[in-house]
């Protein structure tokens, strides 16, 4: 494993940041240092750039399809031969329980046998046009893409940008969250052994502010791919304006779970606790808001107290349902919501238990259930990015849609019911990138289209809708007599 001495790797090649600063890498389970990563910034962005833009015209941009598949096809094994070992990093890294790292280690492998598989399927199209003339329409490469990933799912965003960015014939640099990058470089070193040709894949650790800002405001880069919060969004999203530079950002969520009184009580209480408390409710599409309508509060709720309150909260090794958020930073920022609700006087309905292996210096949160929560309170407008779940009711369907709608964000959206009719009309109303009806998350869905609208970004990510946007079109007109 690569320690501060090597973790940048530009054109096949692992070296230390050019003014030799580190920053620690702490375990969020305990807050201890377990490693060092380089502190890159601008030089070594500029370099990672120009080292992605040479090998374009390389190896790599001659390759047919099929055989860019086949080296994706090696390192989706890679990772699979690796599971175990990168599993517990990440899990080490993130804080998460060791079997959702091992998931998210999963489904990092089939992101590129998915792309993989994509490769030699690009295809472009014939346009019927004036008697004499052969009109086509290519799909090319966008060029050099720099990706900067978060650290709820480090080595699942790997795969998730990096699969089609590849597949489709572009060059990368990869910028991984200073908090959780160590997945990322492990990574990156299978994807050498796998065969990816030096310059193709390039990696750049360090601060947001510092190697991230460099990489949106370059001028090398061609296409950027962002996912965090809307107010980072909005920063990267003017640094590539200035460059005219198009970008995918995938941002915030207050995403809805919308309860009528004819659900599956059992199965929709259950998922809503098991969505809001994975990854420690560290996930852009977690449904943070559970609607319910009022004709079933009471059982309803109760169900959730009790759901929410068998969840046990501890350190990865203890594979419980909850880990520690990620650093110090997001544990005040949860608890100064909790605080808040207190002194508004929402109730606090249930928590979950701290674990013997929760220990006082890790950066835990008890999962918590408040309610009823008015639609205008923060709990019900704001990203925690924590596992607190808030409890809003509504009348009729026309109350619950435009209680859904009446936030920035527009990510993801569940709908329990078991009327057919109902389900339709209300996943057509809602403005948010996916519905899922009873049901939710569909286990990570790597080939489902995934984005969303207002606040929560633009662009669409997973499925073969990425490949569209890593690709740009090339129209060829041609008159023949």
């Amino acid at each position: 494993m690569h320690t501060c001495e090597q973790s940048i790797f530009i054109e096949g090649v692992w070296e230390p940041a050019l003014s030799g600063s580190t920053l620690a890498v702490k375990s969020p389970a305990d807050g201890e240092t377990f490693n060092v990563i380089s502190k890159g910034a601008k030089p070594e962005v500029d370099r990672a750039v120009a080292a992605a833009r040479k090998a374009l015209s390389g190896t790599w941009g001659t390759l047919a399809g099929f055989e860019r598949g086949r080296v994706m096809c090696k390192l989706s094994a890679l990772i699979l031969e690796n599971c175990v070992e990168l599993a517990e990093l990440e899990a080490r890294d993130t804080g998460k329980p060791i079997s959702q790292a091992r998931t998210d280690i999963q489904s990092t492998a089939r992101y590129f046998e998915f792309y993989a598989g994509a490769a030699d399927k690009i295809l472009g199209d014939v346009i019927p046009f004036l008697d004499g003339y052969q009109v086509m329409v290519h799909r090319e490469p966008r060029g050099v893409c720099g990706m900067i990933i978060p650290w709820n799912y480090p080595a699942s965003m790997f795969g998730r940008t990096i699969g089609p960015a590849l597949a489709t014939g572009n060059t990368v640099v990869l910028k991984p969250a200073e908090d959780a990058s160590m997945s990322c470089i492990y990574l990156t070193k299978l994807a050498h052994e796998a065969g990816v040709p030096p310059g193709v894949l390039n990696l750049v650790t360090g601060l947001g502010e510092e190697a991230g800002a460099a990489l949106s405001q370059h001028p090398g880069v061609d296409f950027l791919s962002f996912t965090g919060s809307s107010e980072v969004g909005t920063i990267i999203q003017t640094a590539a304006a200035m460059n005219h530079v198009p970008c995918v950002l995938e941002l915030g969520g207050k995403s809805p779970q919308i309860v009528f009184a004819d659900s599956d009580f059992e199965r929709a209480a259950q998922t809503i606790v098991n969505v809001i408390t994975q990854n420690a409710g560290q996930t852009c599409s977690a449904g943070s808001r559970v609607l319910v309508q009022q004709s079933i509060y009471d059982p309803f709720v109760e169900l959730l107290k009790s759901k929410m309150s068998n969840v046990r909260v501890g350190a990865p090794s203890a594979d419980l349902q909850c880990g520690p958020v990620i650093n110090k930073t997001q544990q005040l920022k949860v608890q100064g919501f909790l605080d808040r609700a207190h002194t508004d006087g929402i109730e606090v309905l249930a928590q979950g238990s701290m674990d013997e292996s929760a220990g006082p210096t890790g950066y835990f949160v008890r999962p918590t259930l408040l309610g009823p929560v008015p639609t205008t309170h923060e709990l019900a407008q704001q990203e925690i990015f924590g596992p607190v779940l808030a409890v809003i009711t509504f009348e009729d369907e026309a109350e619950a849609i435009a209680i859904a709608n009446g936030t920035n964000y527009g990510l993801v959206a569940g709908v329990w019911t078991e009327n057919g009719a109902r389900q339709m009309r209300v996943a057509k109303k809602l403005r948010v990138g996916q519905v899922f009806i009873n049901n939710y998350g569909a286990g990570g869905g790597i080939e489902l289209p995934f984005g969303g609208v207002k606040r929560s970004g633009h662009g669409r990510e997973k499925g073969l809708e990425a490949l569209k946007e890593y690709t740009v079109t090339k129209t060829i007109v041609q008159k023949h007599d």
